[in-house]
């Protein structure tokens, strides 16, 4: 285990997202006096919202400051950077439908912006420590066995190559000038706060409204699952005890198919499998993701939530809260479900049943 490092304020980036905002509350609900400046741009995926269940508590809210800004911009970075002790970057834009449609505002964001964020790490009086939260889409497909940290990257899509650009661009401050840098690589994460434009998400709010389920290709997509609170835990983790220059994976033990994920979430909402219908399939979709998690394991770190539980977690979580959800699909979500799905389900066909828990 590394030495454990203690941070009394943190600049944590993306913080009203969603991993982010999950990290946010669990470390200020510890009521340890640590502080937290959070920087976001509050892009569609960006909510102040997120982070309701601090602003609503006045000792949370004391150690909370919130910068809208871009991790682009170093005008808004540096002088934030001037007065932390780490930095957990956050930021992104995260959804792979998208980076097809729109792959320059991820290469602004996953590649740029950490660029400037380095830079301000660099040239600060006192360094802070930095982490960079990675994906295991970097890995690309993995035909078999479980990916090492060591293992080559081979991105497939504009979203992973922008991650995998942004991990290569920390390590070249770690080399070159000596940050303390670490990265961590999450496998697919869920749970309350997602936007519903992910799997999960958007299936559960779609079913709620017996609308549709754009399932993609045959469903077989294999996936390994991890509960966005356990996700929270391990990049902490990793924060205060991972070894300067290390990669860790946070693989969540709980691969399923695309198909058996939607099966659950039917049967816990009472609905039909007649909702689903199999779509054209995206491009360059990777069929597996699986890490191996064992240098993570060293650390201390294990998945607390079985994706059963992590799962109808979620799903109460999305019925008592339709207001958010609703608020999250407003603005351009219309013409981005238009342009995402329209012609595919005007195409599509009824799914065949699920066979069974591992289909």
């Amino acid at each position: 285990m590394g030495d454990s490092q203690a941070f009394g304020h943190l600049l944590v980036t993306g913080g009203a997202g969603f991993i982010g905002s999950c990290y946010v509350r669990d470390v200020l609900g510890r009521r340890d006096g640590t502080r937290i400046t959070v920087l976001d741009k509050l892009t569609y995926a960006g909510n102040e919202a997120n982070l309701a269940p601090v602003r609503d508590d006045p000792e949370l809210a004391a150690r909370l400051t919130f910068v809208r800004g871009d991790i682009a911009d170093p005008a808004v970075v540096r002088p934030l950077v001037e007065s932390i002790d780490a930095v957990v970057n956050f930021a992104a834009e995260s959804h792979v439908d998208r980076s097809i449609l729109d792959p320059e505002a991820f290469l602004a964001t996953g590649v740029i912006g950490v660029h400037v964020l380095l830079e301000a790490c660099r040239v600060a009086v006192r360094r802070p420590r930095f982490l960079q939260v990675s994906t295991d889409e970097v890995y690309g497909h993995v035909e078999a066995g479980h990916a090492l940290e060591d293992a080559p990257i081979a991105p497939r899509s504009p979203y992973a190559a922008a991650k995998a650009a942004g991990e290569l661009l920390v390590r070249s401050y770690v080399v070159t000038h000596g940050l303390d840098a670490v990265v961590t690589r999450g496998s697919n994460t869920y749970g309350p706060y997602h936007h519903p434009e992910k799997l999960i998400p958007l299936f559960i709010t779609n079913a709620l409204d017996d609308r549709p389920l754009p399932l993609y290709g045959d469903g077989l997509q294999r996936r390994d699952w991890l509960y966005v609170a356990d996700h929270a835990a391990a990049i902490d983790l990793v924060l205060r005890h991972g070894a300067s220059g290390e990669t860790y994976n946070v693989a969540g033990g709980a691969e399923r198919t695309n198909r058996a994920v939607v099966a659950l979430l039917l049967e816990r909402l009472g609905k039909p499998w007649s909702l689903v219908r199999q779509v054209e399939d995206r491009p360059g979709h990777d069929r597996r993701y699986a890490m191996d998690g064992a240098k993570l394991t060293a650390l201390g770190w294990r998945p607390s939530v079985s994706f059963e539980d992590g799962l109808a977690s979620t799903i109460d979580w999305f019925q008592a809260n339709e207001s958010w959800w609703r608020s999250a699909r407003s603005g351009d979500w219309d013409g981005w479900y238009e342009r995402q799905y329209g012609r595919r389900l005007a195409n599509g066909l009824a799914a065949a049943p699920s066979s069974g828990p591992g289909d």
